[in-house]
């Protein structure tokens, strides 16, 4: 066992501060990581001050983390020491359900073990993310990461990318269709870059123009706001997919009147109050409202593959560890031009 320095919230009220914790020596498929850099998710705030519920505390939180392998088992063989790997939303899973076999295991029977605010296997073991120095994962969770792309804006992917393309391969996104991307945050970034890369042309829906100009940077042909009666009746029916990333109470049938027949609506934000289903915005188009976690390990190693070869990434602003809470703030106010990430060299 060895002690790595860490920084955890210890109850919702309270800003994270340092600590130390235990990560168990590598075991004969594991792989030990000295992370460099960790992304900051809206989902570490969710949880860290409990806003979901169930939080477990002390809690470190961080899945997009990315770093280099300084240890091997002795049965890996997937990975040596100095390759530069990731890890994201999760660590482990049951590998026997449907799910598991099909490589989709974030929807595991059992629940997959997410990198943090989770137990091992084992029922008992509390698992600790990214805001850490080091990390123990078995190999069939390590991804690997193409060095030529820049870490720091590398780390976002193994969340907020992955989420985003899952949806756009399911989907079977390609050139010549029309993509909406509701909101232009951490994901909604994510999503242009990545919808413009597999050659759609794709619109911004926001709440305002202000980010027009990066919505056109990141390669959308527009930016519509939503309260603008005229411009979106110009897009109504034009759109064969729309995800949409907003994690607060909308309309979702001014969203549907811009969805083609047979298009989808997928929804990958998660409000904290239902939304109501206007049904008629579906019978009418026979469109349908889907959702949308993450994506399995196979998929999440093919989505990095993929931004290695378009050469896309996130926009990062790079913080040390101590600006944490400042940072979370910030977040909440959606004061991030496009994602938090932590220099894990200011922890060491």
């Amino acid at each position: 066992m060895t002690d790595v320095a860490a920084y955890a919230a210890f109850d919702p009220k309270s800003p994270l501060r340092p600590h130390t914790i235990t990560r168990r020596e590598p075991g004969p498929r594991d792989v030990e990581i000295d992370i460099v850099f960790s992304g900051v998710c809206h989902s570490d705030v969710h949880q860290a001050r409990d806003e979901w519920g169930g939080s477990k505390f002390p809690m470190v939180p961080g899945h997009e983390i990315v770093g280099r392998v300084t240890r091997v088992g002795a049965e890996v063989k997937r990975y040596a020491v100095g390759a530069v790997v990731g890890v994201g939303c999760m660590v482990d899973s049951c590998r026997e359900c449907k799910s598991c076999g099909e490589g989709v295991e974030q929807y595991c029977s059992d629940g997959p073990v997410w990198t943090y605010n989770a137990v091992e296997r084992d029922g008992k073991t509390p698992t600790y993310g990214g805001y850490s120095t080091r990390v123990v994962v078995d190999e069939a969770f390590v991804l690997s990461v193409d060095p030529s792309l820049p870490l720091d804006a590398a780390a976002p992917l193994l969340c907020a990318g992955i989420t985003m393309f899952s949806p756009l391969r399911h989907w079977k996104v390609e050139a010549g269709q029309r993509v909406g991307i509701v909101g232009l945050g951490g994901l909604g970034h994510m999503g242009v870059k990545l919808a413009r890369a597999m050659g759609a042309e794709v619109v911004v829906i926001s709440s305002s123009n202000k980010k027009k100009a990066d919505a056109v940077r990141f390669g959308a042909s527009d930016l519509v706001v939503a309260s603008d009666d005229s411009a979106m009746s110009k897009l109504e029916k034009e759109l064969d997919l729309i995800i949409d990333t907003v994690s607060a109470p909308h309309d979702l049938s001014a969203l549907l009147r811009l969805v083609r027949r047979d298009g989808s609506l997928v929804l990958v934000g998660v409000p904290d109050k239902p939304l109501e289903i206007p049904a008629f915005g579906l019978i009418g188009g026979r469109r349908s409202l889907a959702g949308s976690l993450i994506g399995g390990i196979r998929e999440t190693q093919e989505m990095l593959d993929f931004c290695a070869k378009h050469g896309v990434t996130s926009d990062v602003e790079v913080i040390p560890m101590s600006d944490i809470n400042v940072a979370y703030d910030r977040m909440v106010k959606s004061d991030v031009r496009y994602r938090f990430v932590i220099d894990i060299a200011s922890l060491r």
